[in-house]
């Protein structure tokens, strides 16, 4: 057969079998009858061919579960477990009212929702949400009461009063404004509450404008008015599913509590100590509710605070505002138990001030990264932050003598790998220190080692040896002041301290110095040997402890206004305002700018080297929101010092392993993180007990190194 018969023939085999692929089975047509071993080798190839096709085809053939048909009804299933879990019936009329005020802002109209009898309707979704598992419910978790019927059942009652104390970012906040562009809010929360969300997500600027405070005054802006929300309510949940001390007012009515007995006190933590006085008289009230307590059930009152709340003590006893008197608090206060205290202040702080992130927001995916920053950008969180003098209280405190220096820290990790450190972990040291509070990193650069032109590559600083270096938490504090507005330094400097005082002399005179009293190395524990005092706080979640940084382009600082002779330019020639123009002050033709902008490198992860750095956080010991230093150091160490405690008041730390079911949104009954602590069982526990004449049941309890840690530290 010629070469050219031959070709024909397999073109017209090929389209044969072109052909017959459209049958019903590809795979299983049987061979040619023919002697031709061209047809015969074509068709064998074809079929090997087909079969392993197909067989690709069967192993990638998308699951059911991969599929739109699959996962469309499951996010309708999601959504709706969500609603059950966070939407209340009395809800529905308030979204419809949200809703039309958004579509008024746009000229939408939406149709009146009818006026339906909910009654029924509530009855059949409380039933529907009451057969929805536990493990589904963000607010509900079937632990509901159960400490305080234990209790109750051992024959436990209501013996103290309770006063709870919330910490910072706890306390819902209302708008009390009544000027036009406020009054849509008026008594709605901005701070707490889904409405916030909506105001957030719907009126950014609008929000912002709200909750910032004056920078000079730290006062209300114009024409704005926040003020803390009111009564039990006021900080028993975040929004609608998210508890935070609900739990341990459920287990307190168990036992015999009630607003008879139970007071919570919320306040507006923007403020500083001072203006929270001077405005809302918040010290003052808070000790006429105590001595009311006592006039009516002749006893004592048990204090519980949590995070920043736990540092009131003093302001309470000062004749300049709550008016106590040095006596006051031993005849008042039967107990004294701080929750998580942020009592030497807290990394994250520094962090947020400087540049208006912290672990929170580095640690984001991608995605939300992205999102955050486009809707809500560093430069703006920072500037909010700024204008929150209560939360500058939080600033770090004892400077290197507390959080260690360029080449130690009380709570590095052990250098020792076959030891094992507080976390169980093994691992090499990575040659920093958590004294280093703010650190960069060193960059290969290509450095002249000869006349002749000579280079060769060497580790540099960022800007080649030349500006910053790494920083103590002494350095860090005033390096981040120089980044700051000269109304925030003026801020700090009337109101905070930071330092320590080991002079008993001018721990007395500290006691008529408000700047000292939230930092507990500046001043005394009140004079009150018969009060119990308890530390309670968690361990075991990685903290962000310190931080590597990285720098950009040069920027302006934002004192341009504090410069020589300042200008003010009115951009409206034709107004008659005679106050303060609302133009701008120009920069002076030298005035160049001399600042980095300056961020948390997030682009560095080594979880090889000990401590772990994780998106340029170096991550240490805590409760997962307040190193271990903080929360334990003065509880071990400190206050067991007279100069610090000259009433020998007692004080019982209880230590809480962190040890979360990964099932549950909180963390279940053992969870020690710095919110969902507030719903941990022994805590609940120790408070219960405390409440009802039981306290002498608590036993120092231990699960960390604190105690070696805080030896380490120069107290004396």
């Amino acid at each position: 057969m010629s070469m050219r018969n031959r070709f024909k023939k397999t073109i017209q085999l090929q389209d044969e079998d072109v052909d017959s692929d459209s049958g019903p089975s590809q795979t299983d047509s049987p061979a040619p009858e023919t002697s031709d071993p061209v047809k015969l080798e074509l068709w064998n190839k074809k079929h090997s061919l087909q079969t392993e096709v197909n067989k690709l085809k069967r192993k990638h053939e998308s699951s059911l579960f991969a599929t739109r048909k699959f996962l469309f009804p499951l996010g309708v299933l999601f959504g709706i477990l969500l609603a059950f879990a966070f939407v209340q019936p009395s809800d529905i009329q308030d979204m419809h009212a949200q809703l039309t005020l958004l579509m008024d802002q746009y000229d939408v109209t939406l149709p009146q929702l009818p006026d339906f009898d909910f009654s029924r309707f509530e009855t059949e979704w409380n039933k529907l949400r009451s057969n929805i598992p536990e493990l589904w419910k963000f607010n509900r978790d079937g632990r509901e009461f159960q400490v305080g019927e234990r209790m109750k059942a051992r024959g436990l009652s209501a013996e103290y009063p309770v006063v709870l104390i919330p910490g910072v970012i706890s306390t819902g906040l209302e708008s009390w404004s009544t000027t036009p562009e406020y009054r849509p809010f008026f008594r709605e929360k901005l701070w707490g509450g889904l409405n916030m969300l909506s105001q957030v997500t719907f009126n950014r600027d609008r929000w912002i404008a709200a909750m910032m405070l004056d920078p000079v005054t730290g006062l209300d802006p114009p024409d704005a008015k926040i003020r803390a929300a009111e009564g039990i309510d006021a900080a028993s949940s975040f929004i609608q599913g998210y508890w935070i001390w609900s739990k341990i007012v459920e287990n307190l009515a168990v036992v015999n509590y009630d607003t008879n007995n139970l007071y919570l006190a919320p306040y507006d933590w923007r403020l500083s100590y001072w203006n929270l006085e001077e405005r809302d008289g918040y010290f003052s009230k808070l000790k006429t509710t105590i001595e009311g307590f006592k006039r009516r059930q002749k006893k004592k009152t048990v204090v519980a605070a949590h995070s920043m709340g736990a540092t009131v003590l003093k302001w309470v006893e000062s004749p300049e505002h709550g008016g106590g008197g040095p006596d006051w608090v031993e005849n008042h206060i039967e107990a004294y138990i701080s929750i998580a205290g942020t009592h030497m202040g807290v990394a994250k702080a520094m962090a947020a001030f400087l540049s208006g992130e912290m672990k929170d927001t580095v640690q984001m995916n991608p995605a939300g990264s992205y999102v955050l920053e486009r809707f809500f950008s560093r430069a703006e969180r920072r500037k909010l932050f700024l204008s929150w003098a209560g939360s500058a209280s939080m600033w770090i405190k004892g400077g290197d003598i507390i959080w260690g220096n360029s080449t130690f820290a009380p709570d590095d990790p052990t250098e020792d790998p076959n030891v094992l450190d507080a976390n169980d972990v093994r691992g090499r040291r990575s040659g920093h220190t958590h004294g280093e509070l703010i650190s960069f990193r060193r960059i290969p650069a290509s450095v002249p080692v000869s006349e002749e032109g000579e280079t060769e590559t060497r580790l540099m600083d960022e800007d080649n040896g030349v500006g910053v270096k790494n920083m103590t938490s002494e350095m860090a504090g005033d390096w981040i002041l120089e980044h700051t507005p000269s109304s925030f330094q003026k801020m700090m400097a009337t109101n905070y301290s930071f330092g320590i005082e080991r002079n008993e002399d001018a721990l007395n005179r500290n006691d008529r110095d408000h700047t000292k009293w939230t930092n507990p190395l500046e001043v005394k524990l009140p004079n009150a040997p018969s009060m119990k005092m308890f530390c309670v706080y968690g361990h075991g979640k990685e903290t962000e402890r310190s931080y590597w940084y990285t720098r950009g382009d040069f920027e302006h600082d934002e004192s341009a206004a504090d410069g020589i002779s300042p200008l003010c330019i009115d951009p409206n020639t034709g107004s008659n305002q005679t106050g303060p123009c609302a133009g701008s002050t120009p920069r002076n033709p030298l005035d160049m700018p001399l600042l980095r902008k300056s961020w948390i490198d997030a682009d560095y992860t080594d979880e090889t080297v000990n401590p772990k750095v994780r998106n340029g956080v170096k991550m240490g010991e805590g409760d997962g929101t307040v190193s271990l230093i903080s929360l334990g150091a003065m509880c071990v160490e400190g206050w067991k010092r007279r100069r610090w405690n000259p009433a020998g008041i007692n004080v019982t730390v209880v230590e809480l392993s962190h040890r979360p079911v990964p099932s549950m949104p909180r963390g279940g009954a053992n969870t020690s993180d710095h919110v969902d602590i507030l719903g941990s069982t022994t805590l609940n526990e120790i408070i219960v007990k405390v409440a009802t004449g039981a306290g002498n049941e608590i036993e120092e309890a231990f699960v960390s190194n604190i105690r070696t840690y805080a030896q380490r530290i120069q107290w004396d």
